[in-house]
């Protein structure tokens, strides 16, 4: 887990919720903000600004952020809005954070920084109404996206599998049939020296989100299904049922229900 500087102590709230996802997110994903900006169109420097909450980051950093660490935008945008509003007088002045990631090599030469900060003007704040008219919009648009995706795959299925019945087969397909064979994994709860286990992982460490799969995910899958809450199948795939069961899970826990399944959780799931 990296060790962030502390925030300033008079950060608005909006601004500290959305600052400290952003680190959580990036925590989860192991990588560091070079590892980071590798994958995504912004400098080190950038990322360090955004964790650091020097600089507002950007709808399409915000996006990428997400889709690096296998994450819903919808939430993240919707926070982002929010701190938005906050955002022309909610930051002190700061001192340059070193960030978690200072392990650079001394001797190469500092990258320049052609991404300029995001400067917003002061404006009067929004009303309610239409701050929430606004997080309504971007989530819609997430969602309407994400929409037209999921029916672009169906139809690719739907022609791949007429190919495959006139006797053509696909030279690219983009998406596998559905497997019909059996779950490779099963529940075997036992409780052994005050933890419970399930047969198919004795991890209390690994970090399980929204597109792991293996073993890992099987056993807290059956964990979860313990506990009274059903996950789905028992298919080792950390899809949106197994993300809902264990924010249902860190909620009743008194967890911060993010959804994904680090120490904390283990620690509860095996309680």
């Amino acid at each position: 887990m990296s060790r962030w500087k502390p925030l300033p102590a008079e950060l608005d709230p909006r601004v500290r919720q959305l600052v400290v996802r952003l680190r959580r997110l990036k925590d989860h994903s192991g990588l560091n903000v070079r590892q980071l900006a590798a994958r995504t169109e912004y400098s080190p420097k950038s990322w360090e600004r955004y964790f650091g909450a020097r600089a507002l980051p950007p709808v399409p950093a915000v996006a990428a952020l997400a889709r690096v660490c296998g994450e819903d935008p919808t939430r993240l945008l919707a926070l982002r809005e929010v701190a938005a509003e906050a955002w022309p007088t909610a930051v002190p002045d700061a001192a340059p954070d070193t960030g978690p990631d200072a392990d650079a090599n001394p001797e190469q030469e500092p990258e320049p920084d052609t991404e300029p900060d995001i400067v917003l003007s002061k404006r009067p704040p929004l009303s309610p109404e239409r701050r929430v008219l606004r997080i309504a919009l971007v989530a819609g648009s997430v969602t309407l996206v994400l929409v037209v995706v999921s029916a672009v795959l169906v139809t690719v299925r739907l022609m791949d599998g007429r190919d495959a019945g006139t006797g053509r087969s696909s030279t690219a397909p983009l998406a596998a049939p559905a497997s019909t064979s059996p779950s490779p994994y099963s529940c075997r709860v036992e409780r052994v020296g005050g933890h419970w286990y399930a047969g198919n992982s004795r991890t209390q460490q690994e970090n399980l989100a929204v597109g792991s799969n293996g073993p890992d995910v099987a056993e807290a899958q059956c964990l979860l299904r313990r506990a009274g809450i059903s996950p789905g199948g028992i298919d080792g795939m950390f899809g949106p049922l197994t993300e809902h069961a264990v924010k249902q899970f860190q909620e009743r826990a008194g967890l911060d229900a993010d959804g994904m399944v680090g120490p904390h959780t283990w620690k509860a799931l095996r309680a």
